[in-house]
């Protein structure tokens, strides 16, 4: 017993629910702001969904919700867009909502004009429109509104009314213990009293070629075809019987949306073949469905207990999600002789492709699968335990010494494989129609995860942590020559090699590099290294199809490039499906080619099925849904969308949101704008819905948003234009009145300014004739002084006479000296007594009465030197200066020997000690020093 309960539960551990389902795109009531439940779904033209909310009104236009609180704050439980109205029903009320020019939605109630025959405690739980009428449904009464008139028409049963329903050319309703009612003339008129639709509640009718088809809450469909009632089974009637059914919708196509209470929804065709099941299990927010609608998208929405859900149906994408961690996240896939294989983190699993059969695990096959490989019939498994064949859920083992990374085929070698392990390269050999591992080449012990071999067997190889290397291998494919290490490109995190179109290429976040053949070389590919421009890089994983196309990812889109029909030429196809939604393993994303348009992707918790055929989108339109301005640290305001806005000059902070109504999960609307007056250029797409201009200068300005949707940019243009007005200091009339009083103050200036001026020219005149006395008067002092300055030159002139003089009377002196000395001789040599004019002379020579007559002289010629030159050098002696103003006559040594009555040599020797007292340098001359002061 307790190995078959091992073996029960190994088995349960191994298997995973496996079911392909659309998208589900989830909205949570933190992110839409508003009560938990959701009772019923409605869409207006616009494509805005409507949500009838705990809280009360609940808009969704793609990009934001809205909330608008009940008129009288209790549940709104019923919704209907008809024409531009909302209709809604809640709590003892009923009415519609219009919108303003703002944008916003305001209510009117059509109700309060029947208080008295709205019972106590009654709710309104569904409406529905039949041409010109609109019919409000309780548990008690139906009401019907006619638009045109604004006249009710009351039907009141006599039993409690269970649900009201809606085909296309008639209103039913069931009461309790009466059976199904038509609405005929304004009154309920009796379709079937059969007692299965007594005794069950009917959950909605749908009108087909026979007749009825009626679903009940517990025991399923019924055709009612006259008065006959029968049966409709379904493949889920036994598991709709053990769960509450709480609502149904008939889809586009035929098909059915079951709603149940504790089960999730059912989509079945109109044979009763169930297409999906889906619950919490598997990706609802909840499992209780309490509305479904189908939108202008064919997207289902689930009003849940909590929460909303919207399934895209239609969506080019279907995806399986492992909620219970058996599968893992997805490395590899292949579909392989009618199965499909995935390998994980957690081991290696099959089923049968387009089937919702479990998946299946293979035995032995435990631990991380890395890759999956096909090969004349034989399918290869790559994993960390080393290399598996696989055929029918049965993996066998043919190399197990390290990790087996990929494998490649080796040309010219039909019989050999070539695989990269954790530990070098490795090669398997088909021996006897069975593949054995024969040898590991030789001379190569670096991880290769990324390889591919060329034509003369050279191997190109990319290491993450080490870059490029190039070997080349013998051709017994044993060993290889010593490799070589490329330092251009470099190593790369996520950075990945392999061969498109008989090009090597290699991968990472510097651009995408493709091998030339002549040189050996990677030279940078323009084109597709465009693809990581803009920080778009997140990983290098390179993919190539069956179908010679390469696929690379980066942070917003998947990009495949194919080889142009009529050209050479790369033609580059982009799918605006962001990393974020993909949920790839950065690094190790993986796409396969299931069939020629049908593409796998791995993601961490299962993967998810691409039709590019399907990549087609309806013509959407982009509007603009709120504008709102305010003034700087204030609140902001709404203004009208539909008419041209204008504002007060500090109230200039505009901010304007727009929205593409698409519901699509993996696939988002992108804005491109331009404010015209500001900023002429359109800006960069993005997926931001809003954009601020702050602190707009005064001025005329014309909004416009443009969007893409699939690459596409759609036809229309949302424009707005609105103005700043000028402060009123600065507006035109402000101008106008400004002109006028800078016209009366120039005249005013101008008067003032002529009777200021002739004034002046009095007072001028006046002026001039006593400014001409003084100019007079000026003239004549000019003229003296003029004279005393001739009268001084001339005293200088005598002064310097003097001076001439003085020289004149040393020359004399001189020439007495010299006769003096001569007559001394002649006396001393017996000649005449000449003692008597020798006396005569020296009589004559009177040294100091002539300096005293040159000194002053001297200073009158020149003007205080002598005082300068004491002040100077306070330490000169009489005779010093007495030289000083020698030389600054400019006499030379001989000259100045017999105005001093000594030698030369004395001169000589006065001199040098002068310049001793003065400090003077080597460099500097003693006469030119004296010349100068």
């Amino acid at each position: 017993m307790k190995n078959k309960l091992y073996g029960i539960l190994f088995l349960l551990s191994s298997v995973v629910f496996s079911q392909e389902l659309p998208p589900i795109v989830k909205y949570a009531p933190n992110v839409y702001g508003a009560g938990n439940q959701n009772w019923m779904i409605s869409q207006d033209k616009n494509r805005f969904i409507y949500f009838a909310n705990n809280e009360g009104l609940l808009e969704f236009n793609g990009t934001s919700w809205e909330l608008y609180p009940s008129p009288n704050e209790t549940i709104i439980r019923s919704v209907k867009v008809i024409g531009a109205k909302i209709y809604t029903g809640c709590y003892m009320e009923f009415g519609f909502w219009s919108r303003q020019n703002d944008g916003k939605l305001k209510y009117t109630s059509l109700s309060k004009t029947l208080k008295k025959s709205i019972l106590d405690d009654e709710e309104f739980w569904n409406i529905w429109n039949y041409e010109q009428w609109v019919v409000f449904q309780s548990l008690d009464k139906i009401y019907i509104y006619d638009s045109k008139s604004g006249h009710f028409n009351i039907i009141a049963p006599q039993h409690e009314i269970t649900k009201s329903y809606r085909t296309s050319s008639a209103i039913y309703y069931q009461t309790v213990n009466e059976g199904l009612f038509e609405i005929e003339s304004g009154k309920g008129h009796l379709v079937s009293n059969n007692p299965v639709l007594i005794q069950n509640r009917i959950i909605n009718v749908f009108a087909s070629n026979e007749g009825l088809l009626i679903q009940t809450q517990w025991n399923g469909f019924y055709k009612l075809v006259g008065n006959i009632l029968t049966k409709f089974s379904t493949d889920v009637d036994t598991q709709l019987a053990s769960s509450s059914i709480y609502n149904s919708k008939l889809l586009s196509d035929g098909s059915f949306a079951i709603g149940t209470v504790s089960k999730g929804i059912f989509i079945i065709t109109p044979d009763g073949k169930l297409k999906y099941h889906i619950s919490q299990s598997n990706g609802l927010s909840n499992n209780t469905a309490l509305s479904l609608y189908e939108d202008g998208d064919k997207n289902l929405w689930i009003g849940l207990d909590n929460g909303i859900n919207c399934i895209n149906l239609k969506s080019p994408v279907q995806s399986f999600t492992d909620d219970t961690g058996i599968l893992g996240t997805v490395y590899a896939s292949k579909l392989f002789n009618g199965n499909l294989y995935v390998g994980t983190n957690q081991g290696l699993f099959y089923k049968k492709y387009q089937s919702n059969q479990e998946f299946q695990f293979i035995a032995g096959t435990k631990g991380q699968v890395w890759s999956l490989f096909e090969y004349q019939g034989t399918l290869f498994c790559g994993h960390d335990s080393g290399t598996f064949t696989v055929n029918e859920g049965v993996a066998t083992t043919i190399f197990s010494m390290a990790g087996t990374w990929k494998f490649g085929i080796i040309p010219g070698y039909p019989n050999f494989l070539i695989q990269g392990n954790y530990y070098g390269i490795s090669v398997l050999q088909k021996v006897n129609n069975q593949w054995v591992y024969r040898n590991k080449i030789a001379g190569f012990d670096y991880s290769s995860r990324y390889f591919e071999v060329t034509q003369s067997l050279d191997v190109y190889v990319s290491h993450e942590y080490k870059g490029v290397f190039r070997l080349h291998l013998d051709p017994d494919l044993l060993k290889t020559t010593p490799f070589f290490t490329y330092t251009s490109p470099t190593k790369g995190k996520s950075a990945s090699l392999i061969t498109f179109n008989n090009v090597i290429y290699y991968a990472y976040k510097e651009g995408i590099f493709k091998l030339n053949p002549k040189t050996k070389q990677f030279e940078k590919d323009r084109l597709l290294s465009a693809v990581f421009e803009k920080d778009e890089y997140t990983s290098g994983k390179l993919i190539v199809d069956n179908t010679n196309k390469i696929w690379l990812l980066s942070k917003n889109y998947i990009h495949y490039f194919s080889l142009s029909k009529l050209s050479n030429q790369l033609k580059e196809n982009v799918i605006p499906i962001p990393a974020s939604l993909t949920n790839s393993m950065l690094g190790y994303e993986n796409i396969t080619q299931i069939s020629n348009t049908i593409y796998l992707i791995g993601t961490t918790d299962g993967y998810y099925m691409l039709n590019i055929n399907d990549l087609s989108f309806k013509n959407y339109t982009v509007s603009i849904s709120n504008i709102a301005v305010n003034k700087l640290n204030e609140s902001f305001k709404n203004c009208a969308i539909n008419e041209a806005g204008s504002f007060d000059y500090d109230v200039n902070n505009v901010t304007l949101s727009f929205t593409v109504p698409e519901f699509n999960k993996y696939i988002n609307a992108e804005y491109q704008y331009a404010l015209i007056g500001f900023q002429d250029e359109w800006s960069k797409w993005s997926a931001r819905p809003t954009v601020n201009f702050k602190n707009l200068p005064p001025g005329d300005y014309v909004f416009k948003v443009r969007a893409k949707f699939l690459n596409s940019v759609l036809e229309n243009t949302a424009v707005y234009a609105f103005t700043v007005e000028k402060p009123w200091y600065n507006s035109n009339l402000a101008m106008f009145f400004y002109f006028i009083l800078l016209v009366l103050l120039a005249r005013f200036i101008h008067k003032t300014y002529k009777a200021y001026y002739l004034k002046q020219k009095e007072k001028l005149i006046e002026e001039n004739s006593i400014l001409l006395e003084i100019k007079e008067l000026e003239n004549q002092q000019q003229l003296m002084r003029i004279r005393n300055e001739e009268l001084s030159h001339d005293v200088d002139l005598k002064n310097k006479e003097l001076a001439a003089s003085t020289m004149s009377l040393n020359s004399k002196n001189e020439l007495l000296a010299f006769i003096k000395e001569d007559l001394k001789k002649n006396a001393e040599n017996g000649g005449i007594s000449i003692k008597s004019v020798i006396s005569t002379i020296n009589k004559n020579i009177t040294e100091e009465d002539s300096w005293k007559v040159f000194k002053e002289a001297f200073d009158n010629a020149d003007k205080d030197f002598l005082k300068r030159v004491k002040i100077a050098h306070p330490s000169l002696t009489p005779n010093d200066l007495r030289l000083c103003a020698y030389l600054r006559l400019n006499l030379s040594s001989k000259e100045v020997a017999p105005l001093l009555n000594i030698s030369v040599r004395s001169v000589e020797i006065k001199r040098y000690r002068l310049r001793k007292k003065m400090d003077l340098t080597h460099e500097q001359g003693l006469v030119e020093y004296i010349m100068a002061v």
